[in-house]
This record gives C-alpha cells, structure tokens and sequence, in this order.
C-alpha cells in the first residue's frame, strides 16, 4: 500500500540506454514540526513487548497495512534499528555487544538548575564528581530501548485524511 503511492520512473541501471520503469524511493514526504506538535491529533504510547507497526496499526485502524502511518509519524526509517526490540532480542542484542553488561558505561549528574531530574552525562571519567551516579552497558541500553519506545499514534478519526493527504503530495509533479 505505501509503495504504491512512489510514483514511477524511467531508469537505466546498467547504462545501456534501454529504460525500465522503477519506483523512485528517493520521493518522500515529512510530516510538519507543527502538525507532529499538535497533541490534539496525536497520543503517545509506550510499545508494548512484542509489539510492531503492523500490530500497532491493525489495533488502532483495523489495518496493519497502515504501518507506514506509525513508522512516517514517529520518523522510523530502519524497521531493525529505530523500532523497541522484544525483551528476548533485546538481552541478546545487549550480551553480544558487551563483554560485561554491569560494566560502567558513562557516569551522570543531576542539572543543578531548572529541571533538577534531568540527568548530564559527564563521560567515563567521575575525577571531578566523585559522588556522580555509575549507569551500566545495562542500563544505558535499557534507556535508549526506552525512548524508542515513546511514539505518537495518529487518533484514527484523522488516519483517512492523512492518507488522502499523503497520497496526494506523492502524486505532486516536481518540476
């Protein structure tokens, strides 16, 4: 369904001068600051265990083919490595990148001013703040999982509008 939106081509991949007709993966079209802001038309969710853009998508709009919608929302362009993995991909991802997962990966401080819960990476090096809290391998990819794991769902009442809308700025000539 969403390649089917990429309009055509003529293309000579092996330069010989005879034209295939290829879509053009290069056509893309974003989805304005503004209008990704605007929290009356979105929710945020947190990805459940498991959970993928096509279930995602079938559970809210009764269609998993509208993936694409989840994925161009939440600037998702690498299915394997923007997307939560499952807990059982992620503690294998984890052992097979660290010798030690409880080793320290970096050190963080609490911001002294303003917002005092955010935390300040201060590296792999705690000289100058002793008291500075150790974060394991562990814990810092736990985190960044974590982060992957906070979307934006389109409510459904908009999803046709934002198809419609989609298909017809892929269909946009560029001059």
């Amino acid at each position: 369904m969403y390649f089917d939106n990429f309009p055509t081509i003529p293309y000579d991949s092996e330069l010989t001068g005879q034209f295939k007709d290829v879509k053009n993966l290069l056509r893309r079209v974003g989805v304005r600051a503004k209008v990704k802001s605007n929290a009356s038309l979105f929710d945020t969710y947190d990805v459940k265990n498991g959970e993928t853009p096509e279930s995602i998508a079938f559970k809210l709009y009764g269609d998993a083919e509208l993936h694409w919608v989840v994925m161009l929302l939440n600037d998702i362009t690498d299915r394997y490595h923007d997307w939560p993995m499952s807990e059982a991909q992620f503690l294998q991802f984890v052992n097979e990148k660290y010798s030690n997962v409880d080793a320290v990966h970096h050190y963080e401080i609490s911001q002294s001013s303003g917002d005092t819960s955010v935390k300040i990476n201060i590296g792999t090096d705690n000289t100058d703040y002793p008291t500075a809290t150790a974060i394991t391998n562990f814990e810092h990819e736990q985190e960044q999982q974590d982060i992957k794991r906070k979307i934006r769902l389109l409510d459904p009442s908009f999803v046709t509008d934002f198809v419609e809308e989609f298909k017809s700025l892929m269909s946009e000539t560029i001059i």
